[in-house]
């Protein structure tokens, strides 16, 4: 009896592996016990934080008209209504998605009458799940023209500027995002006793206070800037609207590109010299979306 016991607990043995086995590989196929590696997205409400690119991209198709508004200094008090008398800074851009991974835009601002363009690449997005990636990783590269400056004698080539940043940021959670921004600044011309080449270290941030309404801070230490020049700091308020994000923010930058309130930004936070602004976002969908 002790043979055929064991030869029968051997089978039984045997059918159950077998058996198991057959459920994992189904389970395999139907995906159930895989883990899937899933992207991480909504990072920021919109590709730019404040002033600043942000690590989220525009999606593919996607082309994104931007108004950006600053008012006059709220120092000038009731006489100048805080700022709302002006005199203003206006840029308008549009911003298109080429892939999800891939965008460029085109902007014109009134200070200094410049034309700027800039292409952005992200080659990692944060993920979760297996081969997860921590943070998301993206490239920008951009140049600015001054149609108006200071002596006619410049050369076509010497209104040029032109800028580099990696952006680095991590979503912790629904409610809190940081990102991090090593940035170049090139000059091609400058006055005497400034730097052709300068280098930043920006840090960005957004925390969620509601599901339409965030909280956002952008800021630059520019490491080997000029005496009388300062660093820009802007924080505000994103607001979503359907198709539409509403940025109301304060900033002592009164330059709308890189090249402005990374190389001009001259007024104080404690000097109460700093300018009510608003960023509108408008996005549509030129190309069919893939299913």
């Amino acid at each position: 009896m002790k043979p055929k016991l064991a030869l029968l607990l051997l089978a039984i043995v045997l059918f159950n592996k077998a058996n198991s086995q057959d459920s994992t590989d189904l389970f395999k196929q139907l995906g159930v016990d895989e883990p899937q590696k899933e992207l991480v997205y909504a990072s920021f409400k919109s590709s730019r934080i404040i002033m600043s690119h942000s690590v989220e991209m525009l999606r593919e198709g996607v082309l994104d008209f931007r108004i950006l508004h600053r008012f006059g200094k709220v120092s000038g008090g009731t006489y100048e209504f805080f700022g709302l008398d002006g005199p203003a800074t206006v840029r308008l851009g549009l911003d298109y998605g080429l892939t999800d991974n891939i965008s460029f835009g085109i902007g014109r601002s009134a200070y200094k009458k410049e034309l700027d363009g800039f292409l952005k690449y992200r080659p990692l997005q944060q993920s979760k799940g297996p081969g997860a990636f921590p943070v998301s990783l993206v490239a920008v590269a951009g140049m600015t023209y001054a149609a108006d400056t200071i002596t006619k004698r410049y050369h076509s080539s010497d209104r040029f500027a032109f800028y580099w940043q990696a952006l680095i940021g991590r979503k912790f959670n629904d409610a809190l995002t940081l990102q991090i921004m090593p940035t170049m600044l090139h000059k091609n011309i400058v006055a005497q006793g400034e730097h052709n080449d300068l280098f930043a270290g920006g840090f960005g941030g957004r925390i969620k206070l509601s599901k339409r309404i965030s909280f956002n801070v952008d800021y630059y230490y520019v490491i080997n800037q000029v005496p009388g020049i300062t660093n820009p700091l802007s924080v505000g308020f994103d607001i979503e609207t359907g198709g539409h994000v509403f940025q109301l923010h304060f900033t002592n930058a009164k330059g709308i590109n890189e090249r402005a309130f990374l190389a001009e930004t001259a007024d104080h936070w404690d000097n109460g010299d700093i300018q009510f602004g608003f960023n509108i976002s408008r996005s549509f969908q030129l190309k069919k979306k893939r299913s």
